[in-house]
């Protein structure tokens, strides 16, 4: 049986970097996903800002589980060499970091093109990403989002295929929920071969982002069945959104009341540790 090794998306508490690695020693979680270092998102730091942020982590004795990157998120008519070379740079970071995994997504279509009829394009770009990662002993791992091609967990499948298992998987149960998809048993027995981690986020299928084990994302059948399926001990990192972000609205494709509410971001992410902790 496997264990569960706990990180997070700090920056989801606080934009100051401090602040950040603080607060996960003060939560007893023993690593972050990288995503924003003040304010500044990964794929921008500088090579000083890098070095400092691993200082900083190695003196707190916080790790860095995997990259959160926005590779993957831009359009296929976008312009992919720059793509390609903030792939470069986030990779570079990754190897600063000691990060194995590099958390990315599977591309937007161009305005008036439907994703689904765009397998060609999107591999081929895909393909670029898993070519850069090797040389830099990375592992490039998709997740699941809303309109990109690997949305479902079918394309996923696909995706995972194709590259005969050079990339991997990370299992976000609750942005399965909001594309209407069951995350268990069916998605999760599609992927469960390839998945490299998780992210926990829960859900009501009308559009609600809620805390762990009080939407539809079944997070604990999810991972106590995966405990028991894996054969090395796992991440799962936090990634609660409880706080209404900009464009979630447009982004699920639906308006919606969150049952959920909190003064502050802080608040909102230590009760998601404390019911994520309380689920598991």
């Amino acid at each position: 049986m496997s264990n569960l090794k706990l990180s997070a998306f700090a920056d989801e508490y606080a934009d100051l970097f401090e602040e950040q690695v603080r607060a996960m020693c003060e939560f007893g979680i023993s690593h972050l996903e990288l995503r924003h270092v003040d304010r500044k998102n990964v794929s921008v730091l500088t090579e000083t800002e890098v070095k400092q942020a691993k200082e900083k982590l190695d003196y707190f004795g916080i790790g860095v589980s995997a990259i959160g990157s926005p590779l993957g998120k831009i359009t296929l008519d976008g312009d992919m060499d720059a793509h390609l070379e903030t792939a470069r740079h986030i990779f570079h970071t990754a190897n600063v970091m000691g990060a194995p995994y590099i958390r990315m997504f599977s591309f937007y279509a161009p305005e008036g093109k439907d994703i689904v009829t765009m397998r060609g394009e999107a591999f081929s770009a895909l393909e670029k990403l898993v070519l850069l990662a090797r040389e830099y002993g990375v592992t490039l791992c998709h997740e699941n989002e809303a309109k990109i091609y690997g949305d479902i967990p079918e394309r996923c499948r696909e995706i995972l295929d194709y590259f005969g298992g050079e990339m991997k998987c990370v299992f976000d149960m609750g942005n399965f929920v909001l594309e209407n998809v069951d995350p268990y048993p069916a998605a999760y027995e599609l992927l469960k071969k390839d998945i490299a981690y998780f992210h926990i986020k829960d859900a009501l299928s009308e559009g609600a982002i809620v805390p762990p084990g009080k939407g539809e994302a079944k997070i604990a059948q999810i991972l106590e069945t995966h405990k028991q399926y894996a054969a090395e001990d796992f991440f799962v990192s936090l990634e609660p959104h409880l706080q209404l972000f900009s464009g979630l609205n447009a982004l699920v494709g639906r308006s919606f009341e969150n049952p959920y509410q909190y003064p502050d971001a802080k608040s909102a992410f230590a009760d998601a540790v404390k019911k994520f902790k309380e689920l598991i």
